[in-house]
């Protein structure tokens, strides 16, 4: 039996002994959408030539929300990377509140975001929001989680991304709900996918403690698919996961989690 959604599975992190070209054609013939992450470390090229329908990629290449620089680094970035989306024709691009770099450590790293930061974030978005619409483009803003994987990333929280999401309100702008993030950050998921579902363009996952597929950690993912159905979600679900052993038995445990 299908399931109310679509799946698709970051090809960064699978099958990491192959070339990409080969994880997207193995990804399509599962019968999954792909994502990617940086776009610049790729010959776009090969991409376009692996036949896969890309989900989402890295929609900037340097920037931030916080300041007048990265603001202005980030959208000139960003009008880049629509132009490999489009000749991928990559559905999201997606955001974060400020580079990330090695380790995914942030760029730019935030002890303190202040009222002024989140003012330029909210104009920022804003401006991003105009790129999109003017470019027929879906941006989506990330959550990330503080302690484990992204210190000192600004607007990393779920609370923090619905807040500047929620407050532009505008359909070039849209949420990528990561739930493995959240559940190290604030937890309590499907209550948080619920206040979310309005701004929702992408949910990902990943089990914790391991960042690997779903069924090997703490989050009852089975119990978060059939909440998600109820509550109408009918969008995509992104595996952004480790393979905890062979990455096709991942790939089968997440499409029978979200196959509810």
């Amino acid at each position: 039996m299908s399931g109310p959604f679509s799946l698709a599975a970051c090809a960064e992190m699978l099958w990491r002994d192959k070339p990409i070209d080969w994880r997207l054609k193995r990804l399509t013939e599962m019968g999954f959408l792909a994502e990617i992450w940086n776009w610049t470390n790729h010959d776009i090229a090969v991409l376009e030539r692996s036949g896969a329908t890309f989900s989402s990629m890295t929609g900037y290449v340097t920037g931030r929300l916080t300041d007048e620089a990265g603001a202005e680094d980030l959208l000139r970035t960003a009008a880049e990377s629509i132009v490999v989306g489009k000749r991928l024709n990559v559905a999201r691009l997606n955001l974060h509140g400020t580079g990330l770099g090695e380790g995914g450590l942030p760029v730019t790293p935030v002890e303190t975001v202040t009222g002024a930061m989140w003012l330029k974030a909210r104009d920022t978005l804003n401006r991003i929001a105009d790129l999109a619409e003017a470019e027929g483009v879906t941006f989506v803003l990330e959550n990330l989680n503080l302690p484990v994987d992204h210190p000192g990333t600004p607007f990393a929280r779920a609370e923090d991304t619905l807040a500047l999401v929620a407050a532009i309100d505008r359909p070039g702008l849209k949420l990528n709900l990561d739930l493995y993030h959240a559940q190290i950050g604030e937890g309590n998921l499907i209550a948080l996918c619920r206040r979310c579902l309005p701004w929702i363009g992408e949910i990902q996952v990943a089990d914790v403690p391991g960042r690997r597929e779903p069924g090997t950690g703490e989050i009852n993912y089975l119990a978060i698919a059939r909440a998600l159905a109820d509550m109408g979600y009918r969008g995509v679900v992104g595996m952004e996961a480790f393979a905890s052993g062979d990455p096709e038995v991942a790939l089968d445990r997440f499409r029978a989690a979200f196959t509810p």
